[in-house]
């Protein structure tokens, strides 16, 4: 028989290393690909970058920025994502304030002073018990170097960009997971229960000891909710 495709959408200054557990614990159940998303400054252009990518029908999981780019997947193309994923991310649009934030991320890098996910700003994306752990945060700081200055300033207009896609949840009727770590700051769980209670029929997971990097910091939690995600039959589908 042959396997789903699984999508898997990385973050602001993420790559394939954000997924490198799923990869590897979940290519029993799924054929998997992680999207390219370095290349364009806009909410549809990336969502048109990833379904460039895709096959015809997919699975879809997508964390913090790759969760922006999934609903936008579901606004343009739904009958080609067989099931979704939202993982430590928001339907919100940005407020003012931190659109006003993002664009003095984005003068300090073309002035030059481009440094990627610091020490400083580590706290805000793993568990405050994993600061320490030198494998996980050198993971997270050498993803932010790969990816660079330039798709850092594109991916920043995107989400400055991004639509309020509460109102469009409701037409979301795909199996739909909803995942966050319990002491996320950046998407708190308020965030993924508002989107749980407006998917119809979509399963939220709090993952506890995690904050915005689920899918690194509690890989074996994270791990066992999608395989769980990705057995659920589709609408109009029967397991016999």
């Amino acid at each position: 028989m042959m396997l789903p495709t699984l999508v898997l959408i990385p973050g602001l200054l993420n790559d394939e290393a954000l997924w490198r557990h799923q990869i590897d614990a979940l290519s029993d159940v799924a054929r998997i690909l992680v999207a390219d998303v370095s290349g364009a400054d806009s909410m549809g252009e990336l969502a048109r970058l990833v379904l460039a990518q895709a096959p015809e029908r997919f699975a879809m999981a997508g964390l913090s920025m790759g969760g922006y780019i999934a609903q936008e997947i579901m606004r343009v193309a739904p009958q080609r994502v067989s099931r979704l994923a939202l993982v430590s991310t928001n339907a919100r649009a940005d407020t003012e304030e931190q659109r006003e934030r993002r664009r003095g991320f984005i003068a300090l890098a073309e002035i030059g002073r481009f440094k990627g996910v610091t020490p400083r700003l580590l706290r805000f994306l793993i568990h405050p018990n994993r600061l320490k752990d030198r494998a996980l945060t050198g993971a997270v700081l050498a993803m932010a170097e790969r990816v660079g200055k330039e798709t850092f300033v594109r991916q920043q207009m995107a989400i400055m960009g991004r639509k309020d896609g509460r109102a469009d949840l409701a037409a979301i009727a795909c199996p739909t997971l909803i995942l966050c770590g319990r002491q996320d700051t950046l998407s708190p769980v308020e965030i993924h229960q508002e989107m749980a209670a407006a998917i119809p029929n979509a399963r939220l997971v709090v993952i506890e000891d995690a904050a915005h990097l689920t899918a690194l910091e509690q890989p074996q939690a994270v791990n066992a909710a999608l395989r769980e995600w990705l057995r659920e039959p589709e609408p109009g589908y029967y397991l016999l």
